[in-house]
Formats: structure tokens, sequence, C-alpha cells
């Protein structure tokens, strides 16, 4: 008996130090196991190097200029370098290139391993792999964990590269770390692919994440303005795993009244008090987001974060009452899965902070999350809103986070934040896209708005007294005025301090009276022979299009996404001594005369007034028809405004 409880002594040590050891296995675990996330990262520090313009300007890597830490003997750049124990969790960047990256892990003299920095992405070279690394919505990323016991440096061979961010987090206690091999062993291979089963898998439902059984308070729910819904009132300690609303649908549109109040322990300050779509990851009245553990498919809103409490939780919904409207009765299943297995001490609650800011102070930037006490940060949910016409120039603002009083992270530009890159540009960032960890949630330059999400696994943000993450709304200054709505979440030791309450007034989506069609996004057909070339030297701050029409050819421009009503209809064109006639057309139905676009110098007309047209369920188009010949070949459009009426 003595020599067995000697063996099972030896054996729990044992698994002790194991579990104590830091290797690619253990942190892909957090990149498939959620049961990790409210889970605190003891003594870690989280950072990040950037190419990120350090005088505070937006040359955030296109000189590169900032893009190295130091230029060798050899011309080679080292861009990242960090003494001590700990791992790269991502690596981003918009312009990889052919050239080798080479690591050096643990020592200085010889590369640990060498990877043209194209294929950290490609998937050519394993481990890197997908869907841990790829690219989409014109940015390049790697999420395969690169551990280190003493140091890591990484050299770039070429003699320029321009943007990147690399996020890393150091052990600041003794710990025991595998560093990394190319060559993995049959448990990181296995690792490997169970994340790749996971995030690959559509849909992806409550037992893929917790395949044990869990407690199910389900309810099917008729809710009238001014009135709230219990969904959940549990008096024991417990963890919610899922939260699961259907249809999506009904809660769709540009009313935001109906909101989500989760309460934990008897806590006065709500750990959760938002609108409902924005917990879910809506963007301006439409669902949008599909990510990993939160989002919507198939008609379904589903929230897979674990949420563990102490004593109690509630769940409330609650319809907002609107004054002087006539609002529907909103008709939903809504369906909570929970266990009575009360929250660890190694774990934080689940909070979150709403800040919707509905029209911006010059000069301060957008808070995400402004926390005190100790905890991680796991994610941000962005709908941003440019308040002034034209192009996004909002989106070159840089997030900005303060750990403990330290800045330890600065970005490159908002869809960088996002792991996208190049916004208003075909097959980048122009439209929505959900992957496992981040987004676009739409992109729209007639309504100058986008929306971004990105989550935190692997790479959770840890602090120990204060966390402070913002971002800038314009290219410097935060001068751009916006109208701005966030979610942060984390988990903490305590809810927030003081958090804001979502009203009638901060629940509406706005709706921008001045609209414009840019070029480069524009969906158009044409019908004849018309040569294009693009130009971004008129100060638009998109592309130009110069075509070139035969005779008797036309271009139509679909207006699809402009919503029904009376609008006036400008554009934005050049005369020069090429100039054609032109002409505007809603189908068969002849809106101007004929207008020259000659003149004996080049000069901008920015408001050429059209005509008021309507724009209806029938009437989604308007057309271009072109009258040419030798002396006048062309016509230059720079972009075109619709003032709604």
């Amino acid at each position: 008996m003595r020599l067995c409880l000697s063996f099972l002594f030896f054996v729990l040590k044992l698994n002790i130090v194991f579990s104590q050891i830091h290797s690619l296995s253990t942190e892909l675990t957090h990149l498939y196991d959620l049961n990790q996330l409210p889970v605190y990262s003891k003594d870690t520090y989280s950072a990040q190097v950037s190419s990120y313009d350090t005088t505070g300007g937006n040359d955030d890597g296109f000189s590169g200029r900032y893009s190295f830490i130091r230029r060798n003997a050899d011309s080679t750049l080292v861009i990242f370098e960090v003494k001590g124990a700990g791992v790269v969790n991502r690596i981003w960047t918009p312009t990889p290139s052919e050239d080798t990256l080479d690591f050096y892990i643990d020592h200085d003299d010889s590369p640990s391993f060498s990877i043209k920095y194209l294929d950290l992405f490609s998937g050519k070279q394993y481990p890197f792999v997908a869907p841990l690394c790829g690219n989409q919505l014109g940015g390049y990323y790697c999420y395969l964990p690169v551990p280190f016991a003493r140091s890591c440096k990484i050299v770039y061979r070429g003699k320029k590269t321009q943007f990147h961010q690399i996020q890393y987090k150091l052990f600041t206690e003794k710990v025991d770390v595998k560093p990394f091999s190319l060559t993995l062993n049959g448990e990181e291979q296995a690792t490997l692919k169970k994340i790749s089963t996971l995030w690959n898998k559509k849909p992806k439902v409550f037992h893929d994440f917790y395949p044990q059984a869990a407690l199910s308070s389900d309810k099917q729910v008729e809710l009238k303005p001014g009135t709230s819904i219990t969904l959940l009132n549990s008096m024991l300690g417990g963890r919610i795993l899922g939260i699961e609303i259907e249809p999506a649908s009904a809660f769709e549109g540009i009313y935001k009244h109906i909101n989500l109040k989760i309460n934990w322990d008897g806590e006065s300050i709500p750990a959760v008090n938002c609108p409902l779509v924005d917990f879910f990851g809506y963007a301006f009245g439409q669902s949008s987001m599909q990510s990993l553990m939160i989002g919507t498919q198939n008609n379904k809103n589903y929230c897979y974060l674990p949420m563990p409490y102490d004593r109690s939780a509630k769940v409330v919904l609650s319809y907002l009452t609107i004054q002087g409207s006539d609002h529907p009765v909103i008709k939903f299943r809504a369906r909570i899965l929970y266990l009575n297995e009360k929250r660890r001490n190694k774990e934080g609650k689940l909070y979150t902070q709403w800040n919707k800011v509905l029209k911006s102070s010059p000069g301060k930037p957008h808070v995400f999350a402004d926390i005190k006490g100790k905890g991680h940060y796991i994610g941000t949910i962005l709908q941003a809103q440019g308040l002034q016409p034209g192009m996004t120039y909002f989106f070159e603002g840089d997030d900005s986070t303060c750990i403990d009083g330290e800045m330890r992270l600065h970005g490159t530009g908002s869809e960088d934040h996002f792991n996208g890159g190049w916004y208003a540009l075909m097959d980048r960032w122009d439209g929505a896209m959900s992957l496992p960890l981040h987004g676009a949630l739409g992109y729209s330059l007639p309504f100058c708005r986008t929306g971004g999400y990105r989550f935190y696994l692997s790479d959770k943000l840890s602090f120990t007294n204060s966390f402070y993450h913002t971002i800038e709304h314009g290219p410097t200054g935060n001068a751009f005025p916006v109208d701005y709505t966030s979610l942060g979440f984390y988990y903490a030791d305590r809810p927030p301090s003081s958090p804001q309450e979502p009203t009638t007034s901060t629940n509406t989506v706005y709706m921008p009276d001045t609209l414009y069609v840019y070029p480069q996004l524009m969906d158009y057909n044409i019908y004849g022979n018309v040569d294009i070339r693009t130009s971004w030297k008129y100060g638009t701050g998109g592309e130009s299009y110069l075509f070139t029409p035969g005779d008797e050819s036309a271009i139509r421009i679909s207006l699809k996404d402009i919503p029904k009503g009376k609008y006036g209809l400008y554009f934005d064109i050049n005369s020069s001594a090429s100039g054609c006639d032109f002409s505007i057309w809603q189908r068969q139905y002849m809106l101007s005369d004929w207008i020259s676009t000659m003149s004996k110098q080049d000069l901008r007309i920015k408001d050429l007034y059209i005509r008021d047209i309507d724009i209806g369920d029938f009437d989604r188009t308007i057309s271009l028809r072109f009258k040419t010949g030798p002396a006048k070949s062309t016509f230059l459009l720079h972009r075109i405004k619709l003032i709604r009426k």
C-alpha cells in the first residue's frame, strides 16, 4: 500500500512538471479548447513589435523606415528580437515577399529554420498550413505558435520590407519551454489536425466545443416593446457554455432596441449590457459575423464562450419602449446551455465593455476597453461609421494598447488590426467576410462605413492591474468625425466600473444623406467597346477611371446598394481637349440631355448636377451613353454623388 501511494505521488508530481512545460502542443490547445479561455495566464507579458510610425504620422510601413529594429552589416534587417522564454503568437503583414525569413531560436549562431516570407502563409511548408496560416481581406496572417526558451530573433534577408505586426508573450517567471521545431511529433501533428477539423467544420454546433451533456433553459418568446424576459435565473454556481437564439432575421433592421443583460453573483453592474445584435456581431442592421465561437449561421445566433460564475447568473432580454413608434412583437426561440459547475479560482468571469459614440470628439481615440483589475482581453467587435461622406479615411487609424500602465501594442492601421489590409480595393478589405478569429463585418464606400472583429485565443492579452485599448479615427490626430460602436470581451476578477447604458438614442443605425459611388468598387456592365485606364492622381481618395468609349457604347452602373428614395444625382468628372459627349439614362428613359466634356484645358467639375432621380424596386441602375469622334474620345469619371431628398 505504501509503495502504491509513493508511486501515485510520483505520477502526480510528474504530471505537474509536464503540465508546466510550454510546447507547441500546449499552445495549440488554446486554439480549439474553449475551456482554456477563462483561465488566467499566470506570469505572462503580452506585447507586439510592429512597423508603426513612431513619430505619430501615417508612414506605418510605406517607406520601410520604421519596419526594422536594425540593419545588419550584410544589409539584412532584424525585424524582431526578444530575450527570455516566450511564444510568438501571431505574425501579420499585407506586404509579404519572396525574400527569406531566418528564425533564430535560443541562439544567434545560425538560424533554427528559414522560410520564404510568403510561405509563412501559403500552406506550402508544413506546419505553416491553413487554417492557422493564410491570407484574406488583404492581410496575410500566421497563428502557428513559435515557442522559445531563451530568445527569438527574426531576420529579413531583403533590403526593404514594409508593414508587419509580430505579437508575442514572455513568461515572467521561470518555466520550461520546448523550443519550436519544423519537425512535429505525433501529439503536435494530431493537435494541428484537431484544430483544422474544428475550424473548417460548417456549421459548428455546441457539442463541437463541449461534448459533455449540459442543462438547458429553452424558451419560445414573444417580446413586446416595453417588456422583458428572463432567459436564465440560476441560483447555483455554474457556467454558461452556450447561448442560441433563432431566427436571427427577427432582429435585423436599423432599430436595435432589444438589449441583452447578464449579471453574475448579484453584482450591481451587469457583466454584459448591450444591444443583442451588437453582442452577436450584426453590422448596420444585418447579421454579419460567423467567428469560431460567436456570431450568426443558418439564421441562428450562437455564442459558445464559456462564462463561469460563483453563486448565481441571470440573463435578461429587454425591449426598449419607443415613444410614438409602432414596433412589432418579436417572436423567437432562446436556448441557454449551462452546467452547475462553479467558477474555479484560476478563472475569471466574462465581462464586456460596450461603447457607442454618436459623434467623436476631435483628438480623442475611440476606447475599446478601459479596465481595472486582473484578467485578460479576448476580443473586439467594431462597427465604424464615417460622418464625412466619401472615402473611409477614418480606417487609417492605429490601435494602441496599454497594459499595466505600459504601451505594449501599437498597430499600423484599423483594417490591419483585424488582420486585413488595403481597404477599398477589389478582393481586399471591400466587403463582409468571416474567418474563425477575425473578419470584416462589411464595407460600403457609398455609406462610408465598415466594421471588423478579432478574437484572441492563444494570444489573449493578460493584465495584472489595468488594460487600456483604443483605436484612432483618421490617418492622424483622431480628426475624422465618426460614429463608432464597439464591444470588448474580457475575463477578469471584477465588473467594469462605469459601463454605458444602451438607450433608444444610441440603438439606431446611422443613415447618411450623402452617398458616393467610387469607380474602383462600382458594379457595372459595358455595351459596345470601352477601354479603361485607372489613376490615383486626382485626390478623391480613390481611383479615377478614364474611359475611352467607342461611339454609341454605354456603361450601366448598379445602384442596388442605395436605399430606395428620391435623390439629387451629381457627377464628379473632368473636361479636357479630348472629352466626349455623354448622357444619363435609367434603362430606356433619358434623364439628361447630351453633355459635352470637351474643353481647351483640363478642368475638374466636382459637382455636375444631372437631375433628381427616383430609386425604386425596378429603377436600381443608371446608364452612361456616349457620343465620340476623332477629337472627342475620352470620359474621365472620379465618382458619383447622390444626395437624399
